[in-house]
């Protein structure tokens, strides 16, 4: 990702996003060029005939940060990225956007292939986030945990937990109030990859 790739990126951002997806969730252009600013091998754009059709951010983040698990803010340090450790143990996804026309084209699994690259290149201790459990908003009557850990088993599908699962994370459990996220009851499967 580059300073001129901002506008298209943020763009994408409501696309890929809409409510009940807060909109105060969304990057900023000044975040994004904080993240440049601090990380830009980790930053990155898929492109289609010249159109930005997915986007990437990650930061890196201290062992004692990932082994508190707190909320996405205080992990982080909020979208200026405050929490960046450039010796962090752990690169941290912040999110993945793909335009909707372009999803299951391969273009999650190249960004997951980028973050593991950086993991092992770097030699840190892991990938880790938060995952989104949007398909929670369906089954209700089972708590976070229930239908996280079910989707973690195979029993049940979630549209953005289950691909990851896929790529190789291993689930660790979930965070309560991790994020303003109605989808998802505002917690979080905590996933992790380790090289």
């Amino acid at each position: 990702m580059t300073l001129d790739d901002i506008p298209e990126v943020v763009g994408l951002q409501a696309l890929a996003f809409p409510p009940p997806f807060s909109q105060n969730l969304h990057w900023d252009p000044e975040h994004l060029e904080r993240h440049i600013q601090l990380f830009q091998e980790a930053q990155y754009v898929a492109e289609s005939s010249s159109e930005i059709v997915g986007s990437c951010s990650n930061t890196l983040i201290s062992e004692e940060r990932w082994q508190a698990h707190e909320s996405w803010g205080a992990t982080v340090g909020g979208p200026n990225l405050r929490g960046f450790d450039e010796k962090g143990t752990t690169l941290y996804g912040l999110d993945i956007t793909v335009h909707p026309s372009h999803r299951r084209h391969g273009i999650g699994r190249a960004f997951y292939n980028e973050r593991f690259r950086v993991v092992r290149q770097r030699k840190l201790a892991r990938y880790g986030t938060g995952c989104r459990l949007p398909d929670y908003a369906q089954h209700t009557d089972k708590t976070v945990e229930e239908y996280a850990r079910r989707v973690a088993n195979g029993e049940l599908t979630d549209k953005t937990l289950t691909p990851l699962l896929r790529y190789g994370l291993t689930f660790l459990g979930v965070l309560r109030d991790y994020m303003d996220d109605e989808e998802s009851a505002n917690a979080a499967a905590l996933l992790e990859w380790q090289p």
